[in-house]
């Protein structure tokens, strides 16, 4: 496998320093990305970055993982229209433990020539006092070098300006490359394009402190087609810690895609191989209401951050919501799992003790549930069949206890096909 010819069939590859080709077919090559400890997970936004690493580990290099844990003191100003807050020792050790997990469960870290490593930038940093930096690593970029690049320039430009903590960024990311070039013979830095000036700034380090040769390569940031910033939901980011995004929650994310982003996505975050991808096209093209395209990236994410168990449930979780599934299918579920499920429907509380006494339908529905404005209109879509309790339909003088309770505490509620409603017993 072609590192770079794998990027490009997959669209992924955004620019190159020139000479980068022609190392990597020289034989194995160190190279390293940088990640930022800003949150104890990672989110789909960082997905991209780790494909990069898992496709070049896959093209027999080796991948260095760089958890910025001075960095993440200091602030990337890159992309950013304001200073962001700066972290303290204790949250970053917390942030970088999850990351790691993360991170080990996508890439190879224990065997062979190639295998991952993790590296902090605390590490080389902890002890390198303000002067020994000025001096060993300062003098060699000039200000005009460093005021030139795009994202110092907009920063300036803007009401808020840049603080000296964030000018200084680029420069310390320049010696994270200097340091793993000097100490791990790492000669490639990849990134998003929004980090190519930090990433020539290193390159332009090695080469005036030491003589050195170093390269650099950026990916395509990656947008939806309607122009939104990719990654987010209506709640916020999309985690790969399922405590964050539950993995059912994480697999709709992916199979909610248009048509459109799922032809980029299934390249940029999958490792099905070029011709399988062009036949899940071939096929969604004849029949897009399947969803093929989607289905097949949903499922070769899921699996690989969450596991065939988890994506297994994701599956019987649509099912119950859109399918056939019966409501015995909760009692398969913890309550976070159950209360993840539902969190993007209406939840109501309910008494418990006033359960235990019994509560007609209609008050139910109307009062707890407030799935109805009025009794009348409850009673009147009951008479019709519309309505559905733990996948039940219901009668007009039903009454509902504490044993009807799902798993001791939930009741589902269903009006007509899709809408539903969830009470929580307290």
């Amino acid at each position: 496998m072609d590192f770079l010819d794998e990027l490009r069939w997959r669209g992924m590859l955004h620019d190159s320093t020139p000479g980068v080709e022609e190392k990597l077919q020289s034989g194995m090559v160190s190279g390293y990305i940088g990640f930022d400890p800003t949150a104890d997970s990672l989110h789909v936004g960082s997905l991209a970055q780790i494909m990069t690493l898992i496709h070049f580990q896959r093209a027999g290099h080796k991948p260095f993982v760089l958890v910025g844990g001075a960095t993440g003191m200091v602030g990337d100003p890159s992309g950013k229209s304001q200073e962001r807050n700066l972290l303290s020792a204790e949250v970053l050790q917390h942030n970088l433990n999850g990351i790691q997990k993360q991170l080990e469960k996508l890439l190879n870290f224990e065997f062979g020539e190639n295998k991952a490593e993790i590296v902090n930038n605390y590490d080389w940093f902890k002890n390198f006092s303000f002067l020994d930096f000025i001096r060993d690593a300062g003098k060699h970029i000039t200000v005009n070098y460093m005021m030139a690049k795009d994202s110092v320039k907009k920063r300036l430009e803007g009401e808020t300006g840049m603080s000296f903590t964030e000018f200084s960024y680029q420069l310390i990311q320049g010696y994270d490359f200097y340091y793993l070039w000097k100490n791990r013979n790492c000669v490639l830095q990849m990134g998003g394009s929004d980090q190519w000036g930090n990433m020539v700034t290193g390159t332009e380090l090695i080469r005036r402190k030491d003589q050195g040769e170093a390269f650099a390569l950026t990916t395509q940031l990656i947008k939806k087609s309607d122009g939104s910033k990719f990654g987010k939901s209506e709640g916020g980011n999309i985690w790969l810690d399922p405590a964050k995004t539950s993995p059912y929650q994480f697999y709709q994310f992916w199979l909610n895609a248009s048509d459109e982003d799922a032809k980029s996505y299934i390249r940029i975050f999958t490792l099905l191989n070029q011709e399988e991808i062009e036949d899940l096209e071939t096929e969604h093209n004849a029949t897009p209401h399947l969803r093929s395209l989607q289905k097949a990236l949903a499922k070769d994410i899921t699996v690989r951050v969450h596991g065939e168990v988890e994506y297994d449930k994701a599956i019987k979780s649509s099912e119950f919501l859109f399918g056939n599934i019966g409501i015995e299918f909760l009692n398969e579920l913890s309550h976070e799992e159950t209360e993840a499920l539902f969190a993007g429907v209406p939840n109501f509380f309910i008494n418990k003790t006033e359960l235990e006494q019994g509560v007609a339908v209609v008050d139910l529905l109307a009062e707890k549930a407030k799935a109805f404005p009025s009794k009348g209109e409850a009673k009147k879509m009951i008479a019709g069949g519309g309505v559905a309790i733990n996948k039940v339909k219901v009668l007009p003088d039903a009454v509902f206890t504490t044993q009807n309770l799902i798993n001791q505490k939930y009741l589902v509620v269903q009006k007509g096909k899709k809408n539903y409603f969830l009470l929580v017993a307290e």
